[in-house]
């Protein structure tokens, strides 16, 4: 089999272009730019293009498939070559759901948690022995790559909502028809795709239709949305609803409370307590049993940039997380709170996608970091613009979090030199963005805060 990808150097469409080189695949790719980690890793599998830019000649009549990312463009030459030569054209969804017909699938989906509870079953299933393949939005300790393609019979895939492909509008993880499925919550986001919170929700209702005939889905049923969305949904399959595990905290340790005894946890929070156990439904589903499933949970130290510690002392913690949207910030700022309370708790945040960055979105941000003891917001002039989004003041994003202990700042410099003249002794640094601050080093960062 002959592949190219266009658009090889996102997050999801390396991973696979290394699956498939894996899998003895002949593998080609282009990209107009390509960023680390993807150029490394790429160039390690000897998949890294020859030069960037787009290039029709690369687009031949004996490809088998094209695999099209998200970061083209529809007028993409490659792109118009292969539709010209009538070649067969994915988006990468589909063609993970091409590579997985005849396997047990098994996805993921929800506004946010997901590659957590994603990373927490492959972590079991790893530990258990089970024979599986994946794809996840993290990368993950003990798994070489987050997208893995073999004989396995069964497939765990995170599913995400946004748009598959330029040429290809439905959500990703309406493509993937699963026979097991879980969402872990909706809270708006995307607003540049989904304009309305109803338009965002019957997203969901339409992936709880795709789930294959008497097939199962689990869900968090603190959502008080989600609940109403699947009480409602008719589809002939097995619902089971799951919330917050009892648990306590001791000296700074979670701890699970189980049949198997006290389960002590590396991470903790409430939305991973809930995490823990939709994901536990799942590995249930295929098989593995409650004890094993908590002796495996024991070890699972959480996915890259999901609440992960990245530098701490006696005294100080900084943790980054991947949050961003209002619902991950309350519960993450909540989460650390809880887990510190005797700590003052600094929280720091970047608007840096588009629905966040969107004048009519940052009304949603009321309260999201309520629980912090200070917190900063940060925002760029320079991704305002890129993004060609209406200009806002720092009046006004202060007014959207309606928070006392909010301050805004546009600066990164600044926002670097107020947090390193800080007292940093018996506190805990919370950094929260999908992007990193405008070329901050946050673990290196972390390592000077703590010092």
């Amino acid at each position: 089999m002959r592949v190219h990808f266009i658009a090889i150097g996102g997050s999801a469409m390396h991973n696979l272009a290394i699956a498939l080189h894996k899998k003895g695949y002949q593998v080609t790719g282009s990209d107009d730019e390509i960023f680390e980690p993807s150029k490394s890793r790429i160039a390690s599998y000897g998949l890294l293009p020859e030069k960037f830019g787009w290039d029709e000649n690369r687009i031949t009549a004996d490809i088998d498939a094209v695999i099209l990312g998200m970061h083209a463009r529809i007028d993409n030459p490659e792109l118009l070559k292969a539709q010209e030569l009538g070649l067969t054209i994915y988006s990468y969804p589909a063609y993970i759901y091409e590579q997985s017909k005849n396997k047990t699938r098994v996805v993921i989906g929800g506004s946010h948690g997901k590659t957590s509870i994603t990373a927490m079953v492959l972590h079991v299933l790893e530990k258990c022995n089970f024979d599986f393949d994946y794809m996840v939005g993290a990368q993950l300790e003990g798994f070489d790559t987050m997208v893995q393609l073999t004989d396995a019979p069964v497939i765990i895939l995170e599913g995400d909502e946004y748009l598959s492909s330029p040429i290809d509008r439905r959500p990703k993880f309406h493509l993937y028809k699963p026979h097991i499925a879980l969402i872990s919550g909706i809270a708006w986001d995307h607003i540049n795709v989904f304009p309305t919170f109803e338009n965002y929700i019957e997203q969901f209702d339409i992936f709880i239709n795709q789930i294959e005939p008497n097939g199962y889905l689990t869900y968090c049923e603190n959502d008080i949305v989600l609940k109403k969305l699947v009480t409602k949904n008719t589809s002939k399959i097995k619902k089971e609803g799951y919330s917050t595990p009892a648990n306590y905290i001791e000296k700074g340790i979670t701890f699970l409370k189980t049949e198997i005894g006290n389960i002590p946890l590396m991470v903790f929070g409430d939305h991973n307590l809930q995490n823990i156990n939709g994901a536990k439904l799942i590995c249930n589903q295929l098989g593995v049993d409650d004890a094993d499933f908590f002796r495996a949970i024991a070890t699972f130290k959480g996915a890259a940039k999901r609440l992960e510690l990245i530098a701490k002392s006696e005294t100080t913690a900084v943790y980054k997380d991947f949050a961003h949207s209002p619902s991950k910030l309350k519960a993450t700022t909540k989460a650390v709170k809880q887990q510190y309370p005797d700590r003052k708790v600094v929280a720091c945040m970047e608007l840096h996608t588009f629905s966040s960055l969107n004048k009519n979105f940052l009304s949603e941000y009321e309260n999201a970091m309520s629980d912090a003891d200070e917190a900063y917001v940060y925002y760029s002039e320079h991704t305002l613009a890129h993004k060609k989004l209406e200009h806002i003041t720092p009046a006004e994003v202060k007014n959207a979090f309606a928070s006392d202990n909010v301050e805004v700042i546009n600066d990164s410099k600044q926002l670097v030199n107020v947090l390193e003249n800080k007292n940093w002794n018996n506190s805990v640094l919370l950094l929260m963005s999908s992007g990193n601050f405008d070329g901050v080093d946050l673990n290196a960062f972390g390592e000077k805060i703590v010092g």
